[in-house]
């Protein structure tokens, strides 16, 4: 989708866009958990450090220095407009049906790559800023996810920021960050923090394996970030950090491989020495996380339903990226479930999760 101006659009509290439906209150609150913004005040401020082009968010383009984006300088990022215009957003949220969206930034503005720990937190904690007053634009509609600098010291005080002083609904997470895996000690305050406030956290992939043999076929998005989600979870479980910190832990992308590793998994803690690092194999913690339905294919979601239960699956779209589903309730419908259990995918569980009223 294109934007036609880059000028920032928000709506009172309360209110809806013009042309948009107010949430029909017929049937159980939809909420999607996996949805993104780049506020425009934020690349804007990039822009003026000379580590973003924002000369074609007309066309729907924005182009980010490589530190903060992780991706090739140069690179055409989609910029749809509701990344970054309220009102617009609202509107799709009315087409698809649905009445709230969990809000985190894309990869692209985590600084996974970043090497400098003052340059890395400060993009971080300026994305947070500006998410918050994103998300303000429609408080009734929009809760926002902040993100956290993984892999430097004091991780979790910017947690504590985003959750107290900002009063974000949950934090996101990359699968990697300041050169260090997810298992790395320095983020073990991140974990301890959010497992004593049992506060919803959401992974998304924010790099990825194997390098120039992902480079060619929109590889990196079709196949590294299901990659990353593995290996990322994979650390979690075998460093024994989901047994020590039991998070509330919600994966993009269905999990990526994860669901299709679970047997190889659980086969290697019971023949390894070397995996054998925890009480119990690792589908006990796998089926204690949240998984997205954001898979695109029914027979895939229905095994992860079958695999984790209803309770385990939150509805999420990706949106508004052209990898996104734009028809998360038929999604969930064509899975031929109970209404009780259809309701909890679409927004019952995500709803006590985020602590929605």
């Amino acid at each position: 989708m294109t934007s036609s101006n880059p000028a920032d659009t928000s709506v009172t509290a309360g209110s809806t866009a013009a042309g948009s439906t107010a949430a029909a209150p017929t049937g159980p609150r939809v909420v999607d958990v996996h949805a993104h913004a780049m506020p425009m005040p934020l690349l804007r401020s990039l822009a003026d450090r000379g580590l973003a082009d924002v000369s074609a968010v007309d066309q729907g383009i924005v182009r980010l220095d490589p530190k903060v984006s992780g991706v090739g300088p140069g690179a055409p990022l989609p910029l749809a407009r509701s990344q970054h215009d309220v009102a617009t957003r609202l509107v799709e949220m009315d087409a698809a049906g649905v009445d709230v969206h969990a809000v985190s930034l894309p990869p692209f503005l985590f600084a996974t790559n970043a090497d400098d720990a003052g340059f890395a937190t400060g993009i971080v904690a300026q994305g947070n800023d500006e998410l918050a007053g994103y998300v303000a634009g429609a408080p009734d509609r929009l809760v926002g996810l902040g993100y956290v600098p993984l892999g430097w010291p004091g991780v979790a005080d910017e947690a504590v920021r985003v959750l107290d002083e900002l009063g974000l609904a949950g934090i996101a997470i990359g699968s990697q960050g300041g050169g260090k895996d997810l298992d790395d000690p320095v983020n073990e305050d991140l974990w301890a923090l959010l497992a004593e406030r049992n506060t919803f956290v959401f992974l998304h992939p924010s790099g990825m394996p194997a390098g120039p043999r992902l480079k060619d076929y929109w590889m990196p998005q079709l196949v590294g970030y299901p990659m990353e989600t593995a290996i990322a979870v994979a650390r979690l479980v075998f460093s024994g950090t989901l047994e020590r910190y039991p998070i509330t832990l919600c994966l993009a992308h269905g999990g990526g491989c994860v669901p299709s590793l679970r047997g190889r998994m659980d086969m290697g803690w019971e023949r390894k020495d070397v995996a054998h690092t925890n009480d119990h194999p690792p589908t006990h913690y796998t089926d204690r996380l949240y998984y997205d339905t954001a898979v695109f294919n029914t027979t895939v979601l229905s095994r992860i339903v079958q695999d984790v239960g209803v309770e385990h699956v939150l509805m999420g779209t990706d949106h508004p990226f052209e990898l996104g589903d734009p028809t998360p309730r038929k999604t969930v419908g064509d899975l031929g479930l109970s209404e009780a259990d259809t309701a909890a995918i679409l927004g019952g569980t995500a709803s006590r999760l985020l602590g929605l009223a």
